[in-house]
């Protein structure tokens, strides 16, 4: 038995339609799931420990037992070492008064600064913070922090740039958007779990990034953290994020804070499903 050529054209067409409402059906949840609002996580604190109010904070991580600091302003710009428990400082060192240091971060036994607006960075030996080069780039200068293969930075945009640690080339960037809409005034970074943790500046919101497309994932509320009436002045807002994987503690302080805080993130409430019949 054959089957007429109109009737071909039918099946045809009937099997694509299918084809399609099917492949529509199985991306409607992701679609939704895209609208949907990005989620809010709350904290709790778990310790403090002291910070110096003569720090103006602009990088931050922790390594070893140790935190690591890069503070600003020109002619005050120093990268300190301290003890967590006692504030003690370790090692220090002053920048050059022309310089206002910005970002720093680890890169195997070495540390890496970059500074806002002279475009020149520099590379020490992290044990000794003895200078060993200096790098250039373009742009401002503002946070820094590393996955296993390129440092990342951030530059007061909504961009992220990967870029390699042997010349500091930029290797690829993307830009940081919520709900379609770019978030600028990305700051002081951290790299956790396969997350770009960044502080938005002026806001009491870090936001956690997919260092894939650059989508945020999620939103981390830290209002109240620093009671109003213990800030010094207008800038000394939240900025300084480390994390301490052998233990999973994350830490938070911000410029001019007199507290580095331990928090515990508080995944936001389920949201309730309307009741049915």
């Amino acid at each position: 038995m054959t089957v007429a050529p109109a009737r071909c054209d039918i099946l045809t067409f009937m099997r694509r339609a299918l084809l399609l409402a099917l492949t529509l059906l199985f991306a409607l949840p992701s679609a939704q799931t895209q609208n949907s609002p990005t989620p809010v996580y709350g904290y709790k604190v778990v310790a403090t420990f002291p910070h110096a109010t003569t720090s103006y904070t602009e990088g931050f991580f922790y390594l070893n037992g140790l935190f690591y600091e890069g503070t600003g302003l020109k002619g005050h710009s120093q990268i300190l070492v301290t003890d967590p428990a006692t504030g003690r400082i370790t090692q220090h060192l002053d920048l050059a008064p022309q310089y206002f240091g910005e970002g720093i971060v680890d890169w195997g036994s070495n540390l890496y600064e970059w500074t806002w607006q002279t475009n020149i960075g520099f590379v020490y030996n992290r044990a000794t913070l003895q200078k060993l080069a200096n790098f250039t780039y373009t742009g401002e200068g503002w946070g820094m922090t590393h996955n296993a293969t390129h440092i990342i930075t951030s530059d007061g945009t909504a961009t992220l740039r990967f870029r390699d640690p042997k010349d500091f080339h930029e290797v690829r960037n993307l830009t940081v958007t919520d709900q379609g809409s770019p978030v600028t005034n990305l700051n002081e970074l951290e790299y956790i779990h396969n997350e770009i943790y960044a502080n938005v500046w002026h806001t009491n919101r870090i936001a956690r990034i997919s260092p894939s497309d650059g989508h945020v994932l999620a939103w981390i509320d830290l209002t109240g953290l620093l009671p109003d009436v213990m800030q010094l002045d207008a800038e000394a807002v939240l900025n300084g994020i480390a994390y301490d994987a052998q233990h999973d503690r994350l830490f938070v302080t911000g410029k001019e804070w007199p507290t580095i805080f331990q928090i515990k993130l508080i995944p936001p409430a389920p949201t309730a499903k309307p009741a049915t019949r």
